[in-house]
């Protein structure tokens, strides 16, 4: 399965003393739905049905980006963080799951095969970098050094402290990539790659997404949603012509990103399914966390087994929506057990 299309829930979604923006919770999860899409569609791409995975890729794209906004405006709107153990306990709200998830996939690789490529090497190399065991996870060795980073510029502009655990971890996040590499060749040992670190157009999408989602005006709906249908019929063109998967920094994926954004933020929820939109925001960290178990289990078969043509669309879009459905359900079920900390 194909390592760059990929996506992720947004942990940090605490509004503690503030109104909860049933919007964003509406935004979470699309976007996570939108990841198992994108998910099921590498399935289809990997099967050979090229119309029915770009066309499910260029439908779900925008999930990446728009959690990165989400994650902007989370740290620097809707739940800025006061003290560095508030920081801090984040960052364990995310890496408790991340590693146990990571240890799930690697036991369920090692069960299912086929056989991990090194065996316990794989397992270290989960400690610098994703593995092609939970290849997904890679948005999270982005997300965490996007988070410190967020939250130290908060600390120090705003709240005037200094965090020092959070300064040093986020100059160890700086400096590592060209360390780790300078290591790997001084010693000559076959060191894993270092993923943990994020490119200029990740903190591009956490600022300006943040101005979006917290805007008081931002124009007549109908232009975003105009530009979000502009945005994707760019993008579709472009990956059938130009280059499968695109880069989430490119301009298209970005004009689809904000056009979805613009469309769905400030949207006024009705009050009878805010409950439902609630509990399945809450729940999308664990549902993305999840999801890759039934893409596995459900999508991959189908995809190599239907023809293509419009049959492997549709195929498409009703093994993806079972899949979502049933990875929202687990993460509430164990949400209900009590297991949100330790499974997301």
């Amino acid at each position: 399965m194909a390592r760059t299309v990929t996506a992720a829930a947004a942990p940090v979604r605490e509004t503690r003393g503030r109104e909860r923006r049933y919007d964003i919770d509406l935004l979470r999860v699309l976007c996570t739905a939108a990841v198992v899409l994108v998910h099921a569609s590498a399935e289809f791409l990997d099967a050979g049905r090229r119309t029915a995975g770009i066309l499910g890729d260029s439908a779900g794209r925008f999930a990446v980006p728009a959690f990165f906004a989400m994650a902007g405006w989370a740290a620097l709107c809707g739940s800025p963080v006061r003290g560095e153990a508030q920081l801090l306990a984040r960052l364990g709200r995310i890496l408790r799951p991340m590693a146990v998830w990571t240890a799930l996939y690697l036991l369920w690789q090692y069960v299912a095969g086929p056989p991990l490529n090194g065996g316990l090497k794989e397992a270290v190399r989960a400690l610098f970098g994703s593995v092609e065991a939970a290849f997904h996870l890679w948005y999270l060795y982005t997300y965490v050094p996007l988070v410190v980073l967020l939250g130290v510029v908060v600390l120090v502009l705003k709240e005037r402290v200094t965090p020092r655990w959070s300064l040093l971890l986020l100059a160890g996040f700086a400096v590592a990539p060209a360390g780790w590499g300078d290591l790997r060749r001084l010693t000559g040992l076959d060191l894993p790659d270092w993923a943990w670190g994020m490119q200029l157009s990740t903190a591009g999408y956490a600022v300006a997404g943040a101005a979006v989602l917290a805007a008081r005006r931002r124009g007549p709906r109908a232009l975003w949603v105009a530009g979000a249908g502009v945005g994707l019929v760019g993008l579709t063109a472009y990956q059938f012509l130009v280059r499968q998967p695109a880069a989430y920094g490119s301009v298209v994926v970005a004009v689809l990103t904000f056009g979805v954004l613009g469309s769905v933020a400030g949207v006024r929820v009705p009050e009878r399914v805010r409950g439902v939109v609630g509990r399945l925001s809450d729940a999308s960290f664990g549902t993305y966390l999840v999801h890759l178990v039934f893409v596995m289990v459900l999508v991959r078969p189908v995809a190599r087994a239907v023809p293509g043509g419009i049959a492997a669309v549709v195929a498409l879009a009703v093994t993806a929506a079972v899949a979502a459905a049933l990875a929202f359900a687990a993460s509430v079920l164990w949400g209900r057990l009590g297991l949100r900390a330790w499974l997301g």
